[in-house]
């Protein structure tokens, strides 16, 4: 007998419901109980709402059951185009923000070789020489990284909450840049063509199933050729199920005041700011 795939299976059943229906099947974007009858249904809703984790899903025999199952796909697919696909060119339109590139010339090249996407190509640096906003308090950069879906879903949101909020405290911004395929380290040689105080990285996580969306913010003062990972102050898990993007554009302008008046970042901040309260 010939064996049946199972995502084959699920895939014929789905194309032919929409066929008969002649509508595309939506899934809650909320977790499902699948457990019947649970011995203490009290502390397992508990639990579900304490966690993104796929808990209290129940079972269909030895497999999850087909709604579950399905609904892991959907994350997965989710957490592969966020990784794979290209920014949206009407997105960074709209957000009127300049394109640099790293050395990446693909995205294999990027996944394989973490240098190429550490530093501008140098079609980015000659840019930023002539174009750049040279000795500002502070200068933004923005990349897709490991997620172009958080980027688009965060930005638009938190970009302008940051800057009222910088604009609000008089301090000094470099126009924002857009760098594809860019890595955290890129941010200190941006920061050592335009001369600025501090330089913030906004920049997509890598996907998980839980959600594809999350963004993290990587600050560094004056970084140099001695800096390394412990001088740069972090602030992740922005997103609609974390930290709402619009609270972290102001929670970042508070930081980045703080920052500048210490002088420092990363481990070092951390020490001076528990010195002086």
């Amino acid at each position: 007998m010939k064996q049946i795939n199972m995502d084959d299976l699920i895939q014929r059943v789905m194309d032919e419901l929409s066929k008969k229906t002649g509508e595309v099947i939506h899934f809650p974007e909320q977790k499902v109980r699948g457990v019947e009858n649970p011995h203490n249904l009290e502390a397992l809703e508990r639990a579900m709402a304490r966690t993104p984790a796929r808990i209290g899903i129940g079972r269909a025999g030895t497999r999850m059951k087909t709604t579950s199952y399905l609904q892991f796909r959907i994350d997965q697919a989710a957490a592969h185009d966020a990784v794979m696909k290209s920014i949206s060119p009407e997105w960074l339109q709209r957000l009127q923000l300049p394109e640099l590139h790293s050395r990446a010339t693909s995205m294999q090249e990027y996944l394989m070789n973490l240098d190429s996407g550490r530093l501008l190509s140098d079609e980015s640096v000659r840019w930023l020489e002539q174009h750049g906003d040279k000795g500002k308090d502070v200068q933004i950069v923005i990349s897709d990284g490991l997620s172009t879906s958080a980027c688009e879903a965060t930005i638009p949101d938190l970009l302008p909450a940051l800057q009222q909020g910088l604009a609000m405290r008089n301090i000094s911004v470099g126009k924002p840049v857009f760098i594809h395929k860019g890595r955290v380290w890129i941010q200190d040689q941006v920061a050592k063509i335009v001369n600025c105080k501090v330089v913030i990285s906004l920049i997509g996580e890598r996907p998980g199933l839980a959600t594809a969306e999350s963004l993290s913010a990587y600050m560094i003062y004056k970084p140099d050729a001695h800096t390394v990972e412990s001088d740069r102050t972090v602030i992740s898990n922005i997103h609609r199920g974390g930290t709402l993007p619009i609270e972290a554009g102001a929670y970042l302008a508070e930081l980045l005041e703080d920052i500048l008046k210490h002088q420092a970042s990363g481990v070092k901040y951390m020490q001076l700011r528990a010195q002086n309260s």
